[in-house]
C-alpha cells in the first residue's frame, strides 16, 4: 500500500490509498479528485498534467512533457504508476474553469429575452402555454373525539372539495410526512399536485407560505450542464446555473465515455458524475439562490444527446456506438426524480425530450422545437455547435438531421488554454494585421483579466491569423514576430495574453496542434452540411436562413465562421445566433403540456442521416480540413486578405 496526497492548487488536499503499480489518473478518479483527462487516459491529449512535489512515480516520456518541465516534476497523471507514497499538485489550469459551478439569481437581459423570444413565437405557432401543475391553501378541521377521520380521508375531502375532482392520490412520499406536516401547520397546508381530467394527485403538502410550484429545464452537454429553474405559473425565471459535466474525466467524448461505462461498475460511476457531482449541486444551489425547497420543483425537462441520455438513467450505452448503432430507448415514459435521487420533489416526472437516432439526441428535438423552422416554409439549416455537431436541414414539409464528431473545440476542449465561456474567457479577437497585437474582449467584469479561449474566441483568433498571413491554409504559422513563439521542436504558436496579463500568472496562447484540432472540428461541422445538403440533392443555396445554436459564447462572428470554413456561404443576414436552443425548448416543455407532445411529434417526423455510413462523406471531411477549404469556389467572400 501507499499513500497519495493530491494538492489541488488554491484548495486543500486530498490523501487517498493506492496500491504499487495503481495508475495515478485512475487512483485520482477513485478519490473524486478532478483532473481534466479529454482523451480519457490513452496519453494523446497532454491535459492532465500534474507536478511530483514528493516522493517518486513510474512514467513513460510523453510529447506532451518538454525535458525542462519534467526536471520540474511535471508529469502526465494518465502516464504513471504508483511505486510509493508521494504528494502530487494538481494545478489549477484554465481547463478547470470548465468545472466551476456559475449560479446567478436571473438570467441575462439578452437570455431572458431569447426565453421571452421563444414562448412568444412557440404561442404564435399554435401552441398553449398550459400545464396541470396547482397549488392551493386548504384548510381542514382538526381532529377530535367526535371527529375521527384519519387524515387521508381529511386531506381527500379537501382537495376534492378545491379543485372539483373525483379521484384524489396520495402516493407514499407524501403520505409518509402528512401527519407530522399537518399538525405542524394546525391542519394549513399548502397543497401541490397534478390536475389531470377528474384525477388530483398530490405531490407535496407543506407550510402554507410555501406555494411556489416551479419547473426545472435541463441541458445535459457532453461537456458542459445548464439548468433555469422557472416558475409553473408565470413562466419567470426563478434562477439560474452551469458548471462543466463532471463525467469530463471519463472522457471529453461520447466515445469515450461509452468505454468507461461499459467497464465493471461503469454505468454507476458514470451516473453518479453526473447525478450526484453535477446535477444534485446545481440544483441545490439554484433552490438556495432563489430562496425555494427543492420539494417544489413538480417537473424536470431535459435535453441532451442520446448517449447523455443513457448515462443518466444508468442504461447500457454500449450499442449507442456498435452497428447497427440502436439505443436502447428514443423516448421514456413514467420516469420521476425519485427514480434517479435528484434532490427536487420525488414525484416529479422527468420528461426527456426524444431522441432520433445514435448520435442526434434530444437536445436536437427540444433545439428544434425552439427553433420553429418545422412551423416555416423557408429551407432552413439548425447546427448546434457542441462537443457532437447536430444539424437538421428542411422546413414544415420534412426534416432530415445528422450529426459529426466535432470533438470538444467548440466548449475549449482539445485546446491547450481552452475553457467555457465564463469569467476570463477571451470570447472575441481582432488582430492589427501590421503588429500582430491582439484586441481582445474577456467574458466578466470590467478589468478581468484573461484566463483561456472559449469556442467564439477560437474562432475569431484563427480567423484573423489566417487574415493576416500569421498562418496559412493548412494551421502552420509562416510569420515571425514579438508573439510568435516556438518550441524545441519547431512548433509555432501565437501568444495573447503573457504571463504577467493573465489571471493565473500563465500566458494564455494557441499553437499548431490546437488550430489543427480546431480545423477538423469546423472540417467536420461543413462536411456535414454539405452531405446533408447532397443527400436531398440540394445545395447552400437552397439555403433560405441558419439558426446557429450552442454555449459556444455570447454569440459567434458568423463572418470569421465563414472565413474559415466552418459555416457555408451565405449572405450573412441569414444566419441567427439563438443561444442554447436544447435549454430553450426544455424551458418551453416544462411550461407547457402541448410543447411537450409538438416535441414529440417533431422528433418522430425528423430523418436521421448516418454519415459514418453515407458514400462520399470521408472525402467531403478531408477537403473541408483546410482554411477555409481545398475548393475556393464553395468560399467566394472567404476573406484572404
Amino acid at each position: 500500500m501507499a499513500k497519495i496526497i493530491f494538492q489541488l492548487e488554491g484548495a486543500g488536499a486530498v490523501t487517498v490509498d493506492g496500491n504499487i503499480g495503481d495508475n495515478l489518473l485512475e487512483l485520482a478518479r477513485r478519490a473524486n479528485v478532478a483532473i481534466d483527462a479529454p482523451c480519457s487516459g490513452n496519453g494523446s491529449c497532454g491535459k492532465c498534467r500534474v507536478q511530483l512535489l514528493e516522493g517518486s512515480v513510474e512514467t513513460l516520456p510523453s510529447r506532451h512533457i518538454s525535458q525542462e518541465e519534467f526536471d520540474a516534476g511535471w508529469r502526465l497523471s494518465c502516464n504513471c504508476k504508483i511505486t510509493g507514497d508521494c504528494t502530487v499538485l494538481v494545478p489549477d489550469i484554465a481547463s478547470a474553469y470548465q468545472s466551476r459551478m456559475k449560479t446567478a439569481d436571473l438570467s441575462s437581459p439578452q437570455e431572458v429575452a431569447i426565453f421571452d423570444a421563444a414562448q412568444q413565437a412557440l404561442k404564435k405557432s399554435g401552441i398553449a402555454f398550459e400545464n396541470a401543475f396547482r397549488c392551493k391553501v386548504l384548510s381542514m378541521s382538526a381532529p377530535t373525539p367526535e371527529d375521527t377521520m384519519p387524515d387521508v380521508e381529511r386531506l381527500t375531502w379537501a382537495v376534492q372539495e378545491a379543485f372539483g375532482v373525483e379521484k384524489v392520490t396520495v402516493p407514499y412520499p407524501v403520505m409518509s410526512k402528512l401527519a407530522a406536516t399537518l399538525r405542524a401547520h394546525d391542519f394549513t397546508v399548502a397543497v401541490k399536485g397534478q390536475l389531470t381530467g377528474d384525477t388530483f394527485q398530490c405531490m407535496e403538502i407543506c407550510d402554507p407560505a410555501d406555494t411556489a410550484i416551479v419547473g426545472c429545464a435541463l441541458d445535459i452537454g457532453t461537456t458542459t450542464v445548464t439548468m433555469v429553474l422557472t416558475d409553473l405559473e408565470s413562466g419567470k425565471i426563478l434562477s439560474k446555473g452551469s458548471s462543466g459535466n463532471g463525467q469530463i474525466r471519463y472522457g471529453a467524448d461520447v466515445i469515450n465515455r461509452i468505454i468507461q461505462q461499459s467497464r465493471p461498475g461503469g454505468k454507476e460511476k458514470l451516473q453518479k458524475a453526473i447525478v450526484d457531482e453535477t446535477l444534485s449541486p446545481i440544483i441545490r444551489n439554484l433552490c438556495r439562490s432563489a430562496k425555494l425547497a427543492p420539494e417544489s420543483i413538480l417537473r424536470l425537462c431535459v435535453g441532451a444527446n442520446t448517449t447523455m441520455n443513457h448515462l443518466l438513467v444508468g442504461v447500457d450505452a454500449d450499442p449507442v456506438r456498435m452497428d447497427p448503432y440502436i439505443p436502447s430507448f428514443f423516448g421514456w415514459e413514467g420516469l420521476l426524480a425519485g427514480d434517479l435521487r435528484l434532490p427536487m420533489n420525488p414525484l416529479a416526472p422527468v420528461v426527456i425530450a426524444p431522441n432520433i437516432g445514435s448520435y442526434v439526441g434530444g437536445d436536437i428535438t427540444a433545439g428544434t422545437l425552439a427553433s420553429l423552422i418545422w412551423d416555416k416554409d423557408e429551407m432552413s439549416l439548425f447546427i448546434d455547435l457542441g462537443t457532437n455537431g447536430e444539424l437538421v436541414f428542411g422546413n414544415r414539409d420534412f426534416l432530415m438531421s445528422c450529426a459529426c464528431s466535432a470533438g470538444p473545440a467548440f466548449e475549449g476542449g482539445d485546446i491547450s488554454c481552452g475553457m467555457r465561456a465564463t469569467d476570463g474567457a477571451v470570447e472575441a479577437c481582432v488582430l492589427d494585421k501590421d503588429t500582430m497585437e491582439p484586441s481582445l474582449t474577456i467574458v466578466g467584469d470590467a478589468g478581468q483579466k484573461c484566463v483561456g479561449i472559449c469556442g467564439s474566441g477560437i474562432i475569431d483568433i484563427i480567423s484573423e491569423l489566417f487574415r493576416c498571413g500569421i498562418i496559412n491554409a493548412k494551421g502552420l504559422f509562416v510569420r515571425e514576430g514579438k508573439r510568435i513563439a516556438r518550441d524545441a521542436h519547431g512548433m509555432g504558436r501565437y501568444i495573447l495574453a503573457f504571463p504577467e496579463e493573465t489571471e493565473t500568472g500563465r500566458e494564455v496562447s494557441i499553437n499548431e496542434v490546437d488550430i489543427d484540432n480546431f480545423i477538423r472540428a469546423k472540417g467536420a461541422i461543413f462536411s456535414a452540411v454539405d452531405t446533408l445538403l447532397q443527400s436531398v440533392d440540394m445545395t447552400v443555396d437552397c439555403i433560405d436562413h441558419v439558426y446557429v445554436a450552442g454555449g459556444i459564447g455570447s454569440g459567434i462572428n458568423m463572418k470569421n465562421a465563414v472565413n474559415i470554413g466552418m459555416l457555408p456561404d451565405v449572405e450573412l443576414s441569414k444566419f441567427s445566433y439563438i443561444g442554447n436552443s436544447s435549454l430553450t425548448g426544455a424551458y418551453a416543455m416544462v411550461l407547457s403540456d402541448e410543447a411537450i407532445a409538438k416535441c414529440a411529434e417533431v422528433g418522430a417526423n425528423m430523418t436521421y442521416l448516418e454519415l459514418s455510413t453515407y458514400p462520399g462523406y470521408m472525402d467531403s471531411f478531408v477537403a473541408a480540413c483546410f482554411l477555409p477549404h481545398t475548393d475556393a469556389r464553395l468560399f467566394p467572400s472567404s476573406c484572404q486578405e
